[in-house]
């Protein structure tokens, strides 16, 4: 069954949920965690959000589960612990797993080109600007697998800049729904790169070409890539790139202005079948489908007796992979902090102006959505909102009031 079958026949929620316990017994304060859901009350009743779900497990348990607010602010129906969202980028650790089990079966190496599996590639050149205008180089080097895991490909997101290179990106159909993974594929390789491989951090539609490369190696869609050798196997059955009509009364929307800036929010819909599955953004969830996935990988790599990815393999993806030489452009990637394959990973104890472990690794997505998963701790956190505006602020804000509630 693919993940687009799966969505369409899924009448109700069939996600079999994580084991739960009390706090205290887990090492988390109730009190705290209550204090954790009043704030998120209180960010609802000031506007920020329309409502979220937040979840803290330790030691294999959910220590805490609360969904607050509404599922959309259209509707009176309040948030629920199955409400479905657009994960966005929190595709990309997924698909990340994906590529790594593949090189586990040795379908290819990390440091290959990109170019092998996506001829159209061979021939891509660096864009450099030089007084206004934009003069094409060649390659220094192949841009590799491995580059596209940890986002030194040279490849763009023309959201995230406004560069001559990103300027080109705008004027193409790449956020189109209805071209193929291929034709993405092939028109990102025709559009040039904005750094030479290797040299930048630069968040990027790496993920996708990744999903495409999974296409090529398997001869199978993506999403049925996902579903058989992850999403099934997970027990994840509400995570697909689209969701049935049978699910419209759970869907978690926006509003429709941001609260803090009046612009119109938009985003795509949940019920539409797209004809490109974005590994780098396109699945929908729920809290406890992708709590399921970030219990697999703080159990280094299995759930329920179920192993996904090796556990050393799962190592080197949450390990550090961008060399000092390496410049982290933008601020997706916070001090303190690097960048592994598929992950944000974090370095240094102090640094960031939020609380964590060294070695915790994460990411999130641009609907407000996100994850960590800290193995000193044996913790993890799944937050799931509407709320692309508010994400980075809430970030923070659930960051620093779950780590008050460890004791």
């Amino acid at each position: 069954m693919t993940a687009q079958t799966a969505a369409k026949t899924t009448a109700a929620p069939q996600t079999p949920p994580l084991p739960s316990g009390r706090p205290e017994s887990l090492g988390l304060s109730p009190a705290r965690l209550q204090r954790l859901s009043d704030t998120l009350k209180r960010e609802v009743d000031k506007g920020t959000m329309p409502g979220a779900t937040i979840m803290v497990a330790r030691r294999g348990q959910i220590g805490w589960f609360e969904a607050v607010g509404r599922q959309s602010p259209a509707s009176p129906a309040p948030m629920t612990q199955d409400s479905i969202f657009r994960i966005f980028s929190m595709t990309k650790p997924i698909v990340s797993v994906g590529i790594m089990m593949l090189l586990e079966e040795g379908h290819f190496l990390l440091n290959e080109p990109v170019a092998k599996f996506i001829p159209e590639f061979a021939s891509q050149k660096v864009g450099v600007e030089s007084n206004g205008k934009l003069e094409l180089v060649p390659v220094e080097r192949p841009m590799t697998i491995q580059d596209l895991l940890r986002h030194t490909s040279g490849i763009t997101y023309d959201h995230t800049g406004n560069s001559l290179v990103q300027q080109l990106y705008r004027e193409s159909r790449l956020r189109s729904r209805k071209i193929s993974n291929a034709e993405h594929a092939a028109l990102v390789a025709s559009l040039p790169l904005i750094c030479q491989p290797g040299t930048e951090w630069n968040y990027s539609r790496s993920t996708d070409i990744l999903g495409r490369i999974i296409e090529v190696v398997t001869g199978k869609p993506l999403g049925t890539f996902l579903t058989e050798r992850i999403l099934a196997p997970l027990q994840m059955a509400e995570t697909a790139f689209f969701s049935g009509e049978v699910n419209a009364g759970r869907l978690a929307e926006p509003f429709p202005t941001d609260p803090w800036n009046g612009e119109k929010v938009v985003l795509f819909n949940m019920l539409e079948k797209p004809a490109m599955e974005s590994g780098g953004g396109g699945l929908v969830s729920t809290t406890m489908d992708y709590a399921r996935f970030c219990q697999m990988l703080l159990n280094g790599g299995t759930l329920d007796g179920t192993r996904i990815i090796g556990r050393k393999m799962l190592e080197l993806m949450a390990s550090d992979h961008l060399a000092p030489h390496v410049k982290i452009q933008g601020t997706l990637v916070p001090p303190g902090h690097s960048f592994g394959l598929g992950f944000a990973v974090r370095t240094q104890p102090g640094i960031a102006s939020f609380p964590g472990s060294v070695g915790q690794f994460f990411w999130s997505g641009m609907a407000g959505t996100f994850f960590w998963i800290d193995p000193k701790e044996e913790l993890f956190c799944a937050f799931m909102s509407q709320a692309p505006g508010q994400r980075e602020y809430t970030r923070t804000l659930v960051r620093n009031l779950v780590y008050a509630a460890v004791e």
